[in-house]
C-alpha cells in the first residue's frame, strides 16, 4: 500500500509540478527557522480543492475521517497544497513547512507509514508528528523567543 500512494503522490506532484511556486519568498518571514537552501527546495501550490488519496483500502485501515478533514492545508514531500484564502496565512505556510522538514529527514515510505500509524492511534489532534508542527507553529506566532532550527528540531525529535 506504501507503494501505491507514494506513486500516487508522486503522479500528484508531477501534475501540478508547473504551479509551484518557491518557498525562498517567504525566507524574510522565517530567518533562523528555515534556511534559504531549505526555502529554494521548499513549495507551495495554491489550489481551491486539496488533493488527497482518496483508495478504498485507506478507508477500510480507518483513515476515512482524515481523508474527509476540511483542512487548509496538505504536505506531500516537498510540496505543500493551501487554498486561496490561507495563501497569506504564514502561520500555516510555517507549519506545512515543518511538515516538509519532516518528510525529508524520514523519507516518503516511513513518512506515510507513522504519519497513518499515529492518525489510528492518537487521532489528527494528537498525532505527534501534528502536534510537532502545532508546537512550532505556536512558538513561531508568539515571536518572543529565538528562532529555532526547525530542520535541526525535527532530526533530534523524529
Amino acid at each position: 500500500m506504501l507503494a501505491i500512494i507514494e506513486e500516487w503522490i508522486d503522479a500528484t506532484l508531477a501534475s501540478h509540478a508547473a504551479e509551484r511556486v518557491s518557498c525562498v519568498s517567504l525566507s524574510p518571514h522565517f530567518e533562523g527557522y528555515f534556511s534559504r537552501e531549505f526555502l529554494s527546495q521548499s513549495y507551495f501550490v495554491v489550489t481551491d480543492e486539496l488533493p488527497k488519496p482518496d483508495f478504498p483500502a485507506l478507508h477500510d485501515l480507518g483513515l476515512g475521517g482524515f481523508l474527509a478533514l476540511d483542512a487548509d492545508g496538505i504536505t506531500y514531500k516537498d510540496t505543500y497544497f493551501i487554498r486561496p484564502a490561507v495563501v497569506d496565512k504564514v502561520d500555516l505556510h510555517f507549519h506545512e513547512l515543518v511538515h516538509v522538514a519532516q518528510w525529508r529527514h524520514l523519507g516518503a515510505p516511513a513518512f506515510i507509514e507513522r504519519y497513518a500509524r499515529e492518525l489510528l492511534q492518537f487521532g489528527y489532534e494528537r498525532a505527534p508528528l501534528e502536534e510537532m508542527a502545532y508546537s512550532l507553529q505556536r512558538y513561531f506566532c508568539a515571536g518572543n523567543g529565538r528562532p529555532v532550527d526547525v530542520r535541526k528540531f525535527v532530526l533530534a525529535r523524529c
